[in-house]
């Protein structure tokens, strides 16, 4: 294919991006695509840029995780323990994708699904039994009349989750559309769900905080569970 060519006679990749190819399996390894090289050496900047909101998100999630539980432990709230016990699984997510995509790099641009198998298992199963542990808990703790108290920690944590998980979110469909990356994509759809689950939890917990509902903190753990059994049919269901 000459440069001037506007796509790939094989696959149907163009040189700027994936997203019209025709032939995704030739798409996704790019090394045995007839594509020019200036369209491999695009493909492997943005799955790179791919990495880096993986960083970035794993990052991120870390910080969900030690903000969400421990002020959850603190503050007896079950939302932000179950938002941070979503987190803590999304981490195992983020990293079998961040591993799947820097061995298609260090392999010339090829994503294949290499021991991502194990990880979807593993995620599988920790999001099944998120569902009965925090909201098993819950149930528990609302008939015997434990009550929740309000947290400005644990509002800032939601309200870092709505700022940054948006942005998240865009880069990764963005790239995985461009590059024809499943893996981003699917992760993608994750960040979209935290981002549901995000403001689920701020509304909660500012009810909680600023009206004195702690009953809300229950609605909240209630409406983040169901986001969370979503995630676990789709996972099971492939």
């Amino acid at each position: 294919m000459s440069f001037g060519m506007l796509s790939c006679a094989t696959c149907g990749c163009t040189q700027t991006s994936c997203e019209g190819c025709q032939v995704a399996q030739e798409c996704e390894t790019a090394a045995s695509c007839c594509c020019p090289t200036t369209h491999q050496s695009w493909r492997k900047l943005r799955i790179s840029r791919g990495i880096k909101i993986e960083y970035i998100s794993t990052a991120w999630m870390l910080i969900e995780v030690v903000g969400s539980i421990g002020v959850g432990l603190f503050a007896r709230s079950f939302a932000l323990l179950a938002f941070g016990g979503d987190s803590l699984i999304e981490i195992l997510s983020g990293v079998a994708v961040l591993t799947q995509l820097r061995r298609g790099v260090g392999s010339g641009g090829a994503t294949k699904d290499l021991g991502k198998a194990d990880a979807e298992q593993t995620t599988r199963v920790l999001l099944f039994a998120l569902i009965p542990t925090i909201g098993l808990g819950a149930a528990y703790s609302y008939l015997t009349g434990f009550r929740p108290e309000g947290s400005p920690l644990g509002v800032a944590v939601a309200i870092g989750a709505v700022v940054v998980m948006p942005f998240l979110y865009f880069e990764k469909r963005r790239i995985g559309k461009e590059t024809r990356t499943l893996s981003l994509s699917i992760d993608a759809i994750e960040s979209l769900t935290c981002i549901f689950m995000s403001v689920a939890l701020l509304g909660g917990l500012l009810a909680e905080y600023l009206f004195g509902l702690w009953w809300v903190d229950y609605v909240a753990t209630a409406a983040i569970l169901v986001f969370v059994a979503k995630e676990a049919i789709e996972s099971f269901m492939g």
